[in-house]
C-alpha cells in the first residue's frame, strides 16, 4: 500500500508506533519493579528518627545496590535509584505536608502534592549516585567503594545546588538514642556526608555477603551479611563519653506554643506571661543565659518604625518592651530570643529579617544575628511574580519576603560565652553552621518546629546533634513546643523537652572539645573521602581487568 491510500493516523502517527509499543513495554515491565523499589525506598526512610530503625535502612540501601549493579546499563540503575529515592523521600518527608495546614490561603491537600513532587526531585541524587557507581560494578570491593564515593559525592551535591536541602541524610540512621551516638561518633573524621558513604559500605557488604551466601558459600557470606549489622549494633548501645561540667549557667525554655495561636495577636500577653513565668530567676543577681525560641518574642523591640507597628507591643513603645524583658529575666540575665526586623520604605514594611535579639538586664539590644539560610517557601516565595499568578503564597503568614543575613557568626557575650547563631532551618547544613574564623563555646538554636508535625522535629534534633558531633561543639535548641534539648559535644543530649510540653531546663552550658578534624576542614573532608573511594574502586577495577 502506498503512502497515499494509507489511513491518516497511519501516514502521520504510524512512524512512532514501535517506540510507542517499546515505551508502553518498558512501562509495562517497570510497573510492579518500580513500586517494589518504591517501597523498598519508604522502608529505608524508617531508619530515621522517629522510629529509628536503622537496621532496615541497611537492609533497603542493600537490596538497592543489588540489583543497580546487576542491571544492563546505567541508565536502568539511575533510574532503580530514582525510584527508591521517590519512595524513601515521599515517606520521610511525610511532615512537609503538615505545614500547609497552617496556610488559610491554600487547600491543605496541597501538602501531600508538595512532597510528592519535592521527592521527584531529591531521587535525582539517589539515581547519580547509582549510575555512578554502576560504571564500578565489576568485583565486590570496587562496588561497594564505588557506590560509598558516588553517595557521598550526590548527598553533598544535595545540600548545595539550589541552595541545598541535605534533610535525613543517610548517616542520620546511624545516630543511636539520646544518650548514645552510635556509629556517629565518627563524624568527626568523617563529616556527615562520609558518615553516609559509610551506610552505603555497610549496606554494600551485607549485599555482598548476601550474594556468596546464595551462592553456597555459607560461611563468608554469613559472617559478611551480618558483620554490618552487629557492628551497628555494638555502637548503638555503647553511651557516649563523659562530659565535664560547663561554667556557663542557662535557663533553656519551651513554652508550648500551638503553631495556630503563635500568630494570633489574641494570644501574645497569655504567650508572653508563659514565657515570663518559666524564665523567672532562682538564684538572683545570677549571671545566665535566658533561651527563648524562634517566635518567642512577638513584639517589635526594635526602635524606629512609625507608631502604629508597637499596637501590639506593651504600652506601645518598644523600649518598654525591652524594659519588661528585661524585668523578667532579672539582674545578671541575657535573653536571647527569636524575633522579627522589618525593612522599611517610607512608613510601609518591604521586607523583614529572621533574627536572635540579645537583650540585657537593662533592657538595650547588647547582641544581633539574622538568618542567613532560609527556608524556601516558608521565608521567601521562589519566583514570586510568577507563582503568587497561580495561587502559591509562602507558608508563613505575610506578604514579603525575608532578607538573608551575612552567615554564620560568633557572638561575644562576655562572661557567657561565645556564642555561634543558627536558627531552626540553618542548624541542617553540614560545614555551615560555624563562623571558622571565631569558633563559638556553644551554638544556639532557636526553632519553630510547630509545623512539622510528629516526624519532623525528632528528625531536626536529630540533625542537630550531627552538628554537635562534627564541630565538637555543643548545641542549645529552643522550640516553641518541642523537641527542646542541651546536647553536648560528642552528641548526647543531655536534657530534651518533647512535644506538647512547657518545660524549663536549666543546667550549665557542657564545655565545647577540642576543633575536630571537621570543624577544621568542613566539608572538603567529606568530599575528599568520596574522591579517594572513587580512586581505590577504580584501581580495583583495572587490576582485576589487567
Amino acid at each position: 500500500m502506498d503512502d497515499a491510500a494509507k489511513p491518516w493516523h497511519d501516514k502521520y502517527f504510524g512512524k512512532y508506533k514501535r517506540k510507542a509499543k517499546l515505551f508502553a513495554r518498558a512501562c509495562w515491565h517497570w510497573g510492579w519493579r518500580g513500586a517494589a523499589l518504591a517501597a523498598i525506598g519508604a522502608v529505608g526512610a524508617l531508619g530515621f528518627q522517629p522510629l529509628g530503625l536503622w537496621p532496615l535502612t541497611l537492609l533497603s540501601l542493600g537490596v538497592l545496590l543489588w540489583i543497580a549493579a546487576r542491571l544492563p546499563h546505567a541508565g536502568w540503575a539511575a533510574l532503580a535509584g530514582w525510584l527508591w529515592g521517590l519512595g524513601h523521600f515521599t515517606l520521610g518527608l511525610n511532615w512537609i505536608a503538615t505545614a500547609f495546614t497552617y496556610q488559610a490561603k491554600m487547600p491543605p491537600w496541597l501538602g501531600g502534592l508538595a512532597v510528592f513532587l519535592l521527592s521527584l526531585y531529591l531521587a535525582l541524587f539517589p539515581a547519580m549516585a547509582m549510575a555512578g557507581g554502576w560504571f564500578l560494578r565489576g568485583r565486590g570491593v570496587s562496588r561497594v567503594l564505588g557506590f560509598a564515593g558516588c553517595w557521598i559525592l550526590a548527598e553533598a551535591l544535595r545540600g548545595w545546588l539550589f541552595t541545598g536541602f541535605p534533610w535525613n541524610p543517610l548517616g542520620a540512621a546511624l545516630l543511636g538514642g539520646d544518650a548514645r551516638p552510635g556509629l556517629a561518633l565518627l563524624a568527626p573524621w568523617l563529616g556527615t556526608y562520609g558518615l553516609s558513604g559509610l551506610t552505603v559500605a555497610m549496606a554494600g557488604v551485607a549485599a555482598e555477603g548476601r550474594m556468596r551466601w546464595l551462592l553456597g558459600n555459607r560461611t563468608g557470606g554469613g559472617a559478611m551479611m551480618a558483620g554490618p549489622f552487629a557492628l551497628g549494633l555494638v555502637a548503638m548501645v555503647l553511651p557516649g563519653p563523659a562530659t565535664p561540667q560547663g561554667h556557663v549557667a542557662y535557663t533553656l525554655i519551651q513554652p508550648n506554643i500551638a503553631q495556630e495561636d503563635l500568630d494570633d495577636p489574641t494570644h501574645f500577653e497569655a504567650q508572653y506571661v508563659a514565657s515570663a513565668k518559666l524564665s523567672a530567676p532562682r538564684v538572683p543577681g545570677q549571671k545566665r543565659l535566658v533561651l527563648w525560641p524562634e517566635s518567642g518574642v512577638p513584639d517589635y523591640v526594635r526602635d524606629g518604625y512609625p507608631a502604629w507597628y508597637y499596637q501590639f507591643t506593651f504600652g506601645g513603645d518598644p523600649w518598654l518592651a525591652r524594659w519588661r524583658l528585661a524585668r523578667t529575666i532579672g539582674a545578671g540575665g541575657l535573653l536571647l530570643t527569636g524575633t522579627v526586623d522589618l525593612d522599611l520604605q517610607g512608613v510601609n514594611a518591604t521586607g523583614g529579617q529572621n533574627v536572635i535579639a540579645g537583650i540585657d538586664d537593662h533592657g538595650r539590644i547588647a547582641a544581633h544575628y539574622a538568618k542567613a539560610h532560609l527556608v524556601p517557601f516558608g521565608e521567601y516565595l521562589p519566583q514570586r511574580q510568577w507563582l503568587k499568578m497561580i495561587g502559591l503564597e509562602r507558608l508563613v503568614p505575610g506578604d514579603f519576603d525575608f532578607r538573608p543575613g551575612p552567615g554564620p557568626q560568633t557572638l561575644d557575650l562576655g562572661a557567657l560565652g561565645k556564642a555561634g547563631m543558627q536558627i531552626c532551618y540553618e542548624i541542617i547544613f553540614p560545614g555551615a553552621v560555624v563562623d571558622r574564623a571565631h569558633r563559638p563555646d556553644y551554638i544556639f538554636n532557636p526553632s519553630n518546629d510547630g509545623w512539622f508535625g510528629s516526624w519532623g522535629p525528632p528528625q531536626h534534633l536529630a540533625q542537630a546533634r550531627l552538628r554537635a558531633i562534627e564541630e565538637g561543639l555543643p548545641v542549645l535548641r529552643s522550640t516553641t513546643n518541642g523537641v527542646s534539648a542541651v546536647i553536648d559535644g560528642h552528641g548526647v543530649v543531655r536534657q530534651r523537652a518533647d512535644r506538647g510540653q512547657a518545660a524549663r531546663l536549666d543546667g550549665m552550658v557542657p564545655p565545647a572539645l577540642a576543633p575536630t578534624l571537621f570543624a577544621r576542614w568542613g566539608n572538603m573532608l567529606s568530599i575528599g573521602i568520596g574522591l579517594v573511594l572513587l580512586m581505590l574502586a577504580t584501581l580495583v577495577l583495572r587490576r582485576a581487568r589487567g
